[in-house]
């Protein structure tokens, strides 16, 4: 049995028979965990009110030939995310970002720009940034380290700026192109629009940390426009959308 040591944020947790609980842990050097925490829900559990979804912790584990789950050891909490687990949306949008990360990271695969991505962008929401700014800037940046965000840029097939022309994406391609390119490609300008103000967030997203953004957040629509993007992206890739995506929007559009 081999013996790990790192840092680590909970991506979630679950209930296991009668004392445990199943954590899946993004970790720096070794990419998505899945361990067993014996005795976790017990009344006088060493876990007791660490493990806690996005919270940050130190972590060790251990792990066995021939087991898909890893035994979880010592935990010890650096950052707590209990501010954003205070209300529901802050749940539901938590949720929205470890999904991601649950979905597109791999075992045993340093996943250090992924973990600081979502690290920091907790540590923004904690700040009190807007969270729906928060999960566009952290879905397009974690396609963009996944490789397959089209870049706001130039297009790839005239090679000139977009500028003020906006852009396309086609639909059965997954680059974004000048509406030129697009029509000349065929059934005219077809696919999915994105005007020149989303370009420039998007392009805003990929020199700016979020804290800073913030200070000059787009509009509302903007941000509408640059989720609807995303969610294509995403939606191609994966071949179907997030859970925690369907949940997300059904939770906060229905009434009061």
């Amino acid at each position: 049995m081999r013996s790990f040591a790192g840092e680590a944020i909970i991506l979630d947790v679950f209930d296991l028979q009668e004392t445990d609980r199943i954590v899946t842990l993004l970790t720096r050097e070794r990419g998505k965990k899945k361990g067993v925490a014996s005795g976790a829900r017990r009344k006088y559990s060493r876990f007791s009110g660490l493990l806690q979804p996005l919270s940050r912790v130190q972590v060790r584990w251990f792990e066995k030939e021939g087991r898909e789950l890893v035994r979880i050891g010592d935990v010890d909490l650096l950052r707590s995310a209990h501010r954003l687990q205070e209300d529901l949306e802050g749940i539901l949008v938590g949720a929205y970002l470890a999904e991601h990360l649950s979905e597109m990271i791999q075992e045993d695969e340093a996943a250090d720009l992924p973990f600081r991505l979502l690290d920091s962008t907790i540590e923004a929401l904690l700040a009190g940034v807007d969270r729906d700014l928060a999960a566009r800037y952290f879905e397009a940046w974690m396609l963009r380290l996944s490789g397959i965000f089209p870049s706001p840029l130039e297009c790839p097939v005239c090679e000139r700026p977009f500028g003020d022309r906006g852009a396309v994406l086609p639909l059965r391609d997954d680059a974004l192109v000048c509406p030129d390119c697009a029509g000349a490609a065929g059934g005219g300008a077809a696919g999915l629009a994105v005007g020149p103000e989303v370009l420039d967030f998007l392009r805003r997203v990929g020199g700016e940390r979020l804290v800073d953004l913030a200070t000059s957040p787009p509009a509302p629509e903007v941000l509408r426009r640059a989720e609807e993007l995303a969610r294509e992206v995403r939606r191609r890739f994966l071949g179907r959308e997030l859970r925690s995506y369907t949940v997300m929007q059904e939770t906060l559009a229905a009434p009061a």
